[in-house]
């Protein structure tokens, strides 16, 4: 009898072995918690005041120091995960920050076509991305929460969010975004109606006070597409990281690591975004890959050092075959 219940618990579908394998998440300390709100204000401020004091552009070359800042903290605080919480947890963080540093990507496309449709000063982008990231964070604060929460209640919802991400996947590899008339959106016409704005920007201010009337500027309404812009690039990325992880906290911290080196790493690719012309479809391929994982988790569940190494070996193809291609469209140009 011992022999028969054995051999029947060896032949258990992998449904239920995948489901043995998700384990509810040991609770994140609130000091964890804080620590991590702590640290992440700090370094909102400490930058906020120091390009506020440097008073320029931010140049290429510190753009590239700042990046590498950030993308040391966040595997900086990888290690502390680790020592904290363990391999598996640190590996979903990486796993799951990487997909989301390499989606955030595709903002920078869109924030581009922002600045240049509203002709925003190149002194007042980086305050306003700041400031877009200080919304970020409660808005993807609030959505993680629902997400985890809908996953727990209603499992099937993990098979929902991956087949969105299969759709968004591909529209993203077929979406041309040059034509969009960001200032004709119903939320800035909203806006306009019920604040007056002054017709042209102060400098680096939200606001103006004109024959003492308060106004708005237009870089305020420039903020509040960045806000609305981030919000839909949310409701695609998100997703993806349930494909890791349904823990808040590794959920929650990898998205915030990956907005939070998204300023600098603005100011680093915005001008050569016209090198990365295979980048949407690698970023396209990804959200795919991330999407056909939720959906077949419980028949074919890959584990996510996998993941992580197909995400790495997609960007790297993508992005080294961006710069071959037009390097030799220069080389062609040049010769021409």
């Amino acid at each position: 009898m011992r022999a028969k219940l054995g051999r029947m618990q060896c032949r258990l579908p992998l449904r239920q072995l995948a489901q043995r394998e998700t384990v509810a998440p040991v609770p994140t300390s609130i000091w964890f918690w804080i620590a991590f709100h702590l640290g992440v204000f700090v370094a909102l401020a400490v930058d906020l005041i120091q390009f506020k004091h440097r008073d320029r552009e931010l140049s290429t070359r510190a753009a590239a120091r700042r990046t590498l800042l950030w993308i040391a903290l966040s595997l900086a605080f990888s290690l502390v995960v680790l020592r904290l919480q363990g391999p598996e947890r640190a590996l979903d963080f990486l796993t799951g920050y990487l997909i989301e540093y390499s989606l955030s990507v595709d903002n920078i496309f869109v924030f581009v076509l922002i600045f240049a449709y509203f002709k925003v000063p190149p002194i007042s982008h980086h305050r306003v991305l700041v400031w877009g990231i200080v919304g970020a964070l409660v808005m993807r604060g609030i959505m993680i929460w629902i997400g985890v929460t809908l996953v727990e209640r209603f499992h099937f919802v993990l098979y929902i969010f991956g087949a969105f991400l299969v759709i968004t996947a591909v529209r993203m590899a077929f979406d041309k975004r040059d034509g969009i008339e960001f200032g004709e959106s119903w939320i800035l016409r909203v806006c306009r109606k019920l604040v007056p704005v002054t017709q042209e920007f102060r400098g680096s201010d939200f606001t103006a006070r004109i024959d003492g009337r308060l106004m708005l500027t237009p870089l305020a309404l420039v903020l509040l597409v960045i806000d609305v812009m981030d919000l839909v690039f949310a409701v695609d990325s998100i997703p993806a990281v349930f494909a890791i992880t349904t823990d808040t906290f590794i959920v929650y911290t990898s998205n915030i690591c990956a907005i939070l080196g998204l300023r600098s790493l603005y100011f680093l690719v915005a001008n050569l975004m016209n090198r990365f012309i295979y980048l949407k479809i690698g970023l396209s391929i990804i959200l795919a890959f991330v999407g056909l994982k939720m959906i077949f988790s419980h028949i074919y569940p890959i584990p996510n050092y996998l993941s992580l190494l197909v995400v790495v070996v997609i960007l790297a193809l993508t992005i080294g075959i961006s710069i071959v291609v037009t390097k030799n469209r220069a080389a062609t140009d040049i010769r021409k």
